[in-house]
């Protein structure tokens, strides 16, 4: 599945240190997306970070400079946990973050190649 902006905000959960001949590190698997995904206080600044309007965490530097890579390589290097808790954020940024969902393709995917897949799966589901 092509991970598009969700990725990054994944990466709160899942993606940091790339080890560029195998996976993106587990480290971050087990951090409660929920908790993130239900608190614009916590969420808010992870979007900022990936769109380079704010401050970043040390997990969201790493988060920011993988975004691409996992973009363009359909998250190959990503366990099976980042690929879902990609699915989860990419859900929740269409749904409830329209603005940002919006921003963040613009920035990662202007021409729409990746984010479409996504809009498109997440309609399907719905139906």
């Amino acid at each position: 599945m092509k991970v598009c902006v969700a990725l990054c905000l994944c990466a709160l959960a899942a993606v940091a240190l790339a080890r560029p001949e195998s996976q993106y590190t587990d480290r971050y698997d087990n951090i409660d997306l929920d908790e993130i995904l239900n608190n614009r206080r916590l969420l808010v600044p992870y979007i900022q970070c990936v769109l380079g309007t704010g401050k970043c965490t040390p997990d969201g530097k790493e988060l920011r400079s993988h975004i691409r890579e996992a973009l363009e390589n359909d998250c190959a290097k990503c366990t099976e946990s980042q690929r879902e808790g990609s699915r989860r954020v990419i859900a929740h940024l269409i749904r409830h973050e329209k603005d940002y969902w919006a921003k963040l393709k613009a920035k990662y995917d202007p021409s729409g190649k990746y984010s479409k897949k996504h809009e498109q799966e997440l309609a399907a589901a719905q139906a």
